[in-house]
C-alpha cells in the first residue's frame, strides 16, 4: 500500500509520554517507598547472611532481572532467573516466536520444573516481576518458593493483577501468593498515551517502573551492606576507576556470583560463607 508522503511530519503529543511517565514514578515514590524499603531490608539481611535474592520474570519482565545483575553499578547477591523460552522476543514470529513464549508462560506445572534446578537455603529470597500477575508461571513460582520456605516479594501492577477473574486454576494471582507487594503503578493495559483517532493507547510504562524499583532497592541494599561492614564488589566502568581496577571488580563480582549460584544448583554441595567474614 503506497501513500503520498506529506512535506513534513509533526506531532502534537511531543513530551506527553514523558510527563505521564514522570507522574507514575512520582506515584511509586509517594505510595511504594515503604514497601521498597522493606524489600531492601530483606535483601540486605539475606546477602549479609550469605543468602541470595533470586529474581524471576517472564516476557518483558526479564528486563528488571538484568538491571539487578549484571549491570554497571550492580553487585553479586542477586540471581536473575530468566527462561529463554519465555523471554526471547526479538524473532517475534516463526521459530522462538512470541506466540510460543506467551503460550508457555500460561502452562501450569512449568514453574516446578524451573524450581527443581535449585536448592534454596532459608536465608534466600524470591522476587518475582510480572506486570499482570495472572499467568501461570509467575504465580506458581511464588507458590513454589513459599512452599520451599522462602519469602516472596511480588513486583506487579496491582490494578492489572486484580482485573477480571484470575486465570490460574488456584483462583489466585501473584499478589495473593507474596509476603510483600510492590505496586508498579502501571495502568490497565500499561500504555499511557491516547492518540486522537486511534482506538488503543500507546507507550507502556511498566519497564520504567520496574527498573526504578530495582535501582531504588539496589542503592538502599548497598548502603545497608556498607553500614554493616560488607563492601560489595560493584561492577564499575573503566572510565570511572581505570581499566585495571574495573577488571578487578568485575572478576571479584563474577567470582562471588559463581560461588553463590553454584552452591544452589541441584546436586551441588553447599559451602556457604560465614556471614561474619564480611
Amino acid at each position: 500500500m503506497h501513500q503520498v508522503m506529506p512535506d513534513s511530519l509533526t506531532s502534537n503529543l511531543s513530551g506527553s509520554w514523558n510527563s505521564s511517565a514522570l507522574r507514575v514514578l512520582d506515584e511509586i515514590m509517594s505510595t511504594q517507598s515503604g514497601a521498597i524499603e522493606q524489600a531492601a531490608q530483606w535483601c540486605a539481611q539475606s546477602i549479609l547472611s550469605d543468602g541470595v535474592v533470586h529474581v524471576f520474570g517472564t516476557g518483558h519482565s526479564r528486563i528488571p532481572l538484568e538491571e539487578f545483575f549484571p549491570r554497571y553499578g550492580s553487585f553479586a547477591g542477586f540471581n536473575p532467573i530468566a527462561e529463554l523460552s519465555m523471554t526471547f522476543h526479538t524473532q517475534v514470529v516463526g521459530a522462538n516466536g512470541q506466540r510460543q513464549a506467551m503460550f508457555i508462560e500460561r502452562v501450569e506445572g512449568f514453574a516446578e520444573q524451573i524450581l527443581a534446578n535449585w536448592n534454596f537455603p532459608p536465608q534466600d529470597l524470591m522476587m518475582i516481576f510480572s506486570v499482570g500477575g495472572q499467568t501461570a508461571v509467575p504465580v506458581e513460582m511464588a507458590i513454589g518458593a513459599r512452599a520451599r520456605g522462602l519469602k516472596v516479594i511480588a513486583v506487579t501492577s496491582v490494578v492489572q493483577n486484580k482485573f477480571g477473574t484470575p486465570r490460574h486454576s488456584s483462583g489466585t494471582t501473584l499478589s495473593d501468593n507474596a509476603d510483600l507487594v510492590i505496586d508498579l503503578c502501571a495502568p490497565l493495559g500499561d500504555a499511557l498515551v491516547t492518540i486522537p483517532g486511534l482506538e488503543t493507547p500507546v507507550g507502556p510504562v511498566s519497564t520504567l517502573s520496574a527498573v526504578t524499583v530495582v535501582n531504588e532497592i539496589k542503592v538502599q541494599v548497598a548502603d545497608m551492606l556498607v553500614q554493616n561492614g560488607y563492601l560489595p564488589s560493584v561492577l564499575t566502568s573503566a572510565s570511572v576507576v581505570g581499566a585495571s581496577k574495573s577488571k578487578e571488580l568485575f572478576d571479584a563480582a563474577y567470582a562471588e556470583h559463581a560461588r553463590l549460584v553454584s552452591q544452589r544448583l541441584t546436586g551441588a554441595v553447599p559451602s556457604f560463607r560465614d556471614p561474619g567474614m564480611g
